[in-house]
């Protein structure tokens, strides 16, 4: 196949092709005596595969597994690809967590309430006051001082914050993970509004996930063809 019959099916140039193949992502082509690029069947399926993986993996991952594959450093490939899967699961484990942590937003916190002291607040959370100063120190929650006594004091939005921040460090999160979370949960209009945007991630991260289907498919399709010609694992 010369690059154009390669690269028509995909609605790509020669050009493009010649570029993959510059790059690794496609095997290095045989040459007729004339000089001319000669693409096989090999190369049809190196570039479906690449196609594949870009949605999945993206642009970047999909390259290098490709030129792992193509230098035979297959364990290495599946190495990235796995990263990839491990960071799909890491996803969706936040957000379940930002949307268990949404619940404590269903209710507008009441302007009415008397503040709460660091010690009521650590009783009812079932935790030590030092660890809500830790969370304080950590930027995650802004405690206001009694201008009196100058004891800290938790309006019910504060108190809100500490059970979310409470609910995120139950779900495994490290306070620098929280942080940008919290952030999000904060600037939200509404709850409505916060489970919108919830829902719209978690559709993109189910059609990532149909994506990597996909790409695992057609990869495995190519390493067949290939033979599983590898380098890295021979004993």
């Amino acid at each position: 196949m010369r690059p154009v019959d390669l690269a028509r099916p995909h609605g790509l140039s020669g050009q493009a092709v010649r570029n993959y193949e510059a790059a690794g992502v496609l095997p290095a082509a045989e040459r007729t005596p004339s000089g001319h690029r000669r693409y096989t069947r090999e190369h049809a399926a190196a570039l479906r595969t690449f196609l594949a993986l870009i949605p999945a993996h993206g642009h970047a991952a999909a390259r290098s597994v490709m030129t792992l594959l193509n230098t035979g450093r297959t364990v290495e490939a599946l190495t990235v690809i796995d990263r990839g899967h491990a960071e799909l699961l890491a996803d969706r484990e936040t957000l379940d967590a930002i949307e268990r942590a949404l619940t404590e937003l269903t209710h507008v916190p009441d302007a009415t309430q008397r503040p709460a002291t660091v010690g009521a607040l650590a009783h009812r959370l079932r935790l030590r006051p030092a660890t809500l100063r830790r969370w304080e120190r950590a930027g995650l929650l802004h405690p206001a001082r009694d201008p009196a006594t100058g004891y800290r004091t938790y309006t019910p939005a504060d108190v809100r914050d500490a059970h979310l921040v409470h609910q995120l460090r139950r779900g495994g999160y490290l306070l620098t993970q929280i942080a940008p979370l919290l952030a999000e949960l904060r600037e939200a209009a509404s709850p409505d509004s916060a489970a919108s945007a919830i829902a719209d991630r978690r559709h993109r991260l189910h059609t990532r996930a149909l994506a990597m289907l996909r790409a695992s498919a057609e990869t495995g399709h190519y390493l067949d063809g290939r033979g599983h010609r590898r380098t890295d694992d021979r004993t």
